[in-house]
């Protein structure tokens, strides 16, 4: 029995895999008689969203452990879970150094959200399997691993679900959490629920983080962190025809673009007021202001995507009523219609928007929501402005930063003047594209480093 370095650390355990202490069984028991009664809610849930998303209602008996696809009898699949679009463009950058190193390996494939489930389909191959996570209950769990019997299984990032894990346990599957992340406020949530978030976190095979600190606060949780070996986004590579499409239609704009990219919930009003707000309006922003900060509706041109496709509409009608003129991606087809904001309620096109910006706001850093990844803006060579609300991403963001190819701001008024800032002054823009090139390539190779580690372990456990 030892015990972890970091202060509050639980004991490392020699118990069985499947073994709990009684006060986790309580809590694990309690967790799942929730999760049962709330099932119908669920259900009434993706009904609801299925009439904006229709794939929320395809196959709704898999989320409840109900499989017509697989059998236990094949098994040995390489098992990997990415919940949604973020994730999933991750795994695929993994995926593509696993099938090289694991010949006819096939995969079994998870998601949650319907941004995932579509883009997920896209790295199918003859003989991989495509379905919905489970809900977190003990017999949803246990037919999944029943019915498909994976190899090994990998969550990406943050989805540790405690019976889940519980059935991994159960069954003998190695579970591990690849380009895991875990910021303060998670730890902290997660210590509140100890004797549930523990035993779960203890429970999992291997463990590799994005960063020293996200290694530190998961060893707290007693997960088994084998290294920190950066972000496997930086290995994604942005589609070039869209960056391409994306410049020549900023070419064609007749004046700088800036992008909202990802935004969240209440952050296009944040950018509203600001745009309608008399001026002068804020402090002296990140950069100094280059020439008059008057009418920055109209200084740019404003191009706004949402982070959920389900609020497409809803940001539109937001911009409308302020008697905005507003040209959307999917009405107006190859381009945009002139109009004072471009909203971008397309999927799986950031790249194109990426391209089409000069710079871009990031999203979920305005409300505090700890902000959306930025990797892929500076692989696209676009700079970022981000809020003050960048716990999620944090230590990406301050390498960015330090290395200029971001630009840190207290509020969306701020953030406003910075990006006119830059939209105007070519070389600080251009030095700051460079910058955001430069990082983005400078933290590759991650994708490598984790199958390395993933192949050693099945090594290990054998066939």
């Amino acid at each position: 029995m030892t015990r972890l370095s970091n202060a509050g650390a639980p004991r490392a355990t020699t118990r069985g895999p499947a073994e709990l202490r009684w006060h986790e069984r309580l809590a694990l028991g309690l967790y799942s008689a929730v999760l049962v009664r709330i099932q119908a809610l669920l259900r009434r849930k993706l009904r609801q969203r299925a009439r904006l998303e229709p794939v929320y209602a395809q196959d709704m008996e898999e989320r409840f452990g109900h499989y017509r696809r697989g059998t236990p009898q094949e098994g040995g699949y390489i098992w990997i879970h990415a919940v949604s679009l973020g994730e999933t463009h991750a795994a695929a950058t993994l995926l593509r150094h696993l099938r090289a190193a694991l010949p006819g390996m096939r995969l079994l494939l998870t998601h949650g959200t319907a941004t995932g489930h579509a883009t997920g389909a896209g790295l199918l191959q003859p003989g991989d399997v495509q379905v919905w996570q489970p809900w977190d209950t003990p017999d949803a769990t246990r037919r999944f691993v029943q019915q498909f019997r994976p190899r090994i299984g990998l969550l990406l990032e943050t989805e540790v679900w405690p019976n889940l894990v519980h059935a991994c346990r159960l069954e003998g599957v190695a579970l591990c959490l690849v380009n895991a992340r875990l910021s303060e406020k998670s730890l902290r949530q997660a210590r509140r629920l100890a004797w549930l978030a523990v035993p779960a976190y203890r429970g999992l095979t291997a463990v590799w983080a994005q960063t020293d600190d996200d290694a530190r606060r998961l060893r707290i949780l007693g997960a088994p962190v084998e290294a920190a070996l950066g972000n496997l986004k930086f290995d994604t590579t942005p589609d070039a025809q869209q960056r391409a499409q994306g410049h020549a239609m900023r070419q064609a704009s007749g004046k700088p673009v800036v992008l909202f990219a990802s935004s969240r919930e209440s952050e296009e009003q944040m950018l509203l007021d600001v745009l309608r707000a008399p001026l002068p309006h804020s402090p002296k922003p990140a950069l100094e202001q280059a020439g008059p900060a008057a009418d920055p509706l109209h200084r740019v041109q404003w191009l706004v995507v949402p982070r959920h496709p389900q609020r497409f509409d809803a940001v539109a009608a937001l911009f409308e009523a302020a008697a905005c003129s507003v040209s959307r991606r999917s009405v107006d087809g190859s381009g945009f219609a002139p109009a004072d904001i471009w909203l971008g309620d397309s999927l799986g096109e950031m790249a194109l928007y990426l391209g089409l910006a000069d710079v871009a706001l990031l999203g979920g850093s305005f409300a505090p929501l700890g902000g959306q990844n930025l990797i892929e803006a500076a692989a696209c060579g676009c700079p970022v402005v981000m809020g003050p609300h960048i716990f999620n991403f944090a230590q990406a963001a301050e390498l960015a930063q330090g290395e200029g190819a971001a630009f840190a701001v207290q509020d969306m008024a701020q953030a406003v003047d910075c990006a006119l800032a830059l939209a105007h002054n070519p070389l600080l823009r251009e030095n700051a594209s460079s910058a955001a090139l430069a990082f983005a390539a400078r933290h590759q190779g991650v994708a490598q480093q984790t199958c390395a580690q993933i192949v050693g372990l099945l090594a290990k456990r054998g066939p």
